[in-house]
């Protein structure tokens, strides 16, 4: 009985043995398998850095416009030593130290590993970079342009500032991850002209989608951080700092030639936004402050090619007019008329001296209401001297409206002046507050 029995336990035993034996072999063969996914794979070489029209002086202005400067350097401290605080969805990054510091910064690296983390966003130890730094875009550069880069950063003043951690929540802590969003949503190709545009329409694309990375913001992204390319220029939405030093929503407007974007914008007025900071629509405010800190040394001919090329893009699709299902539209013309109306006029079309026009604003008909809210709730916010523009009386009305009155009131403008998009919720306001 007692072989019989310790047969028949021994049975099940060897059953789960043979289940787990099985169980590991599938683990052993899937880790196996997925090792082998993610390896290295050998890059494309670019040719030689010394086959290159390549310079110094080339990389500094396309550093310079790239606004390099702003998401490496920290206000107030050294100059491209890195520790920017970046917001996302998937948690804390930090920009890194791009120095030719050699412990901490890019001192070490060669010209091929320079162009791989550009082109394909691998660093030189294999692992894959975070989409913050945004190579979807300066994969489109040349590789003249991408030496002249690396040309231009060797020259910098070394800083031996050690990187700071990330802090991303699980999973997105996992760089392996970046191997199937690569796949997704990144081509390492370069720019290619359309023959059936003009120069100055190529040269502003070319600017525009590499090494200004416009679409970084002003593109929608999908829940993966994905860009929507369908939209391209439609307008997107990113967290940055307002002026309390919180940071909140910002929605980047649309740049397309649509009736919500810059339709009432001339190639002169674009141009002049860029390298001015102001035009008879707009003043540059907000985060735009440090894209205008890069923007502004744009030679003429690189302004007029990237207005040409925003005024030559296909317009965002037309909103259906809803205006008859928005409430609380008189409550908001007796705030504008009471708080706004000495500016910007009782038409919205903004005193020549005090107040922009808010008729067909880009920011007033953003999809995203949040860039309109916080200049409604803590001013615009312009750029420090020697900036300067006579529109520049607008006070913070945060401590002085109620959040059901600053909805009002952003409802109001974005029904009236031939404007049209959604009303804001007071909900809304105290998410920026």
């Amino acid at each position: 009985m007692t072989d019989k029995t310790g047969g028949q336990e021994a049975r099940p035993r060897r059953r789960w043995l043979r289940i787990a034996s099985f169980a590991l072999l599938l683990t052993i063969v899937g880790c196996g398998a997925a090792a082998y996914a993610f390896r290295p794979l050998p890059l494309p070489a670019p040719a030689p850095l010394e086959r290159h029209d390549a310079g110094v002086e080339k990389g500094e202005y396309l550093a310079r416009i790239g606004n390099c400067a702003a998401c490496h350097t920290v206000p107030g401290q050294a100059r491209f030593a890195g520790g920017v605080k970046f917001e996302t969805p998937f948690g804390v990054l930090f920009s890194t130290n791009i120095t030719p510091d050699p412990e901490h910064g890019i001192g070490r690296w060669s010209y091929e590993q320079f162009h791989a983390s550009m082109k394909h966003a691998i660093r030189p130890d294999g692992a894959h970079l975070y989409p913050a730094f945004p190579y979807t875009s300066f994969a489109k550069l040349s590789d003249e342009d991408i030496a002249s880069l690396y040309l231009y950063f060797r020259t910098t003043e070394p800083v031996a500032q050690p990187n700071r951690e990330n802090r991303l929540s699980f999973p997105f802590n996992n760089r392996s991850l970046l191997h199937f969003w690569k796949g997704l949503f990144h081509d390492s190709a370069a720019f290619t002209p359309d023959a059936t545009k003009s120069p100055a329409w190529n040269r502003g694309a070319y600017l525009v989608e590499g090494v200004a990375h416009c679409g970084a913001c002003h593109t929608p992204r999908n829940v993966l951080g994905g860009l929507d390319e369908d939209r391209a220029l439609q307008g997107g939405a990113y967290v940055d700092q307002v002026a309390s030093g919180a940071y909140r929503t910002w929605s980047a407007v649309d740049l397309t030639p649509g009736r919500h974007g810059l339709n009432r914008w001339s190639a002169t007025d674009i141009a002049l936004y860029l390298t001015e900071g102001k035009n008879g629509h707009a003043v540059v405010h907000g985060p735009m402050n440090e894209v205008f800190e890069s923007t502004r040394h744009l030679t003429k001919q690189d302004a007029v090619a990237i207005a040409t090329y925003l005024k030559g893009i296909d317009p965002s699709p037309k909103r259906s007019d809803l205006s008859f299902l928005r409430s609380r539209v008189d409550d908001g013309e007796i705030v504008y008329t009471v708080h706004c109306g000495t500016c910007h006029l009782p038409d919205g079309k903004g005193d020549k001296v005090l107040g922009v026009p808010l008729g067909g604003n880009a920011i007033v008909q953003a999809n995203d209401p949040s860039s309109l809210i916080n200049v409604i709730l803590y001013g615009p916010d312009l750029p420090p001297p020697p900036f300067a523009s006579s529109r520049t009386t607008m006070k913070p009305f945060g401590k002085r409206l109620s959040d059901e009155d600053v909805a009002a009131v952003a409802s109001y403008l974005r029904s009236s002046f031939g404007n049209n998009a959604d009303a804001v919720t007071p909900e809304q306001v105290r998410r920026q507050r």
